[in-house]
């Protein structure tokens, strides 16, 4: 019976050492060997371009004009976006509704903390 605990991802048993990292087969998942396997260290930490913290519910500023995909329209430095929502997908972090635009993703790196 092995001594390395599941994966904290999918719960997998089969979980392996590969150096200082122990490794899901199933999910791909790696993680440090001496960590704590029910800490949440998938957790993203998401920043705004000056480096501050973004969280749910917060309101940012746009800092640079940007192109809608699939609109003749540009969203204008300067438009404040409140209510923000943090997401994982892919290239953008943010998932908000701007007035005017309706529900739209963000990339953090265009965005200022308000």
């Amino acid at each position: 019976m092995s001594s390395l605990p599941d994966c904290p991802k999918c719960g997998s048993k089969y979980a392996y050492e590969d150096g200082n990292m122990i490794v899901c087969p199933e999910c791909a998942h790696e993680w440090p060997a001496g960590a704590d396997a029910s800490s949440d260290a998938d957790v993203k930490v998401v920043k705004d371009s000056n480096g501050n913290v973004l969280s749910d519910g917060d309101s940012v500023t746009i800092i640079k004009d940007l192109k809608v995909k699939g609109s003749s329209s540009v969203l204008k430095i300067g438009t404040k976006v409140k209510n923000i929502r943090l997401i994982d997908d892919g290239d953008h972090d943010i998932d908000c509704k701007i007035d005017g635009f309706g529900a739209m993703k963000l990339k953090s790196e265009f965005v200022k903390k308000a």
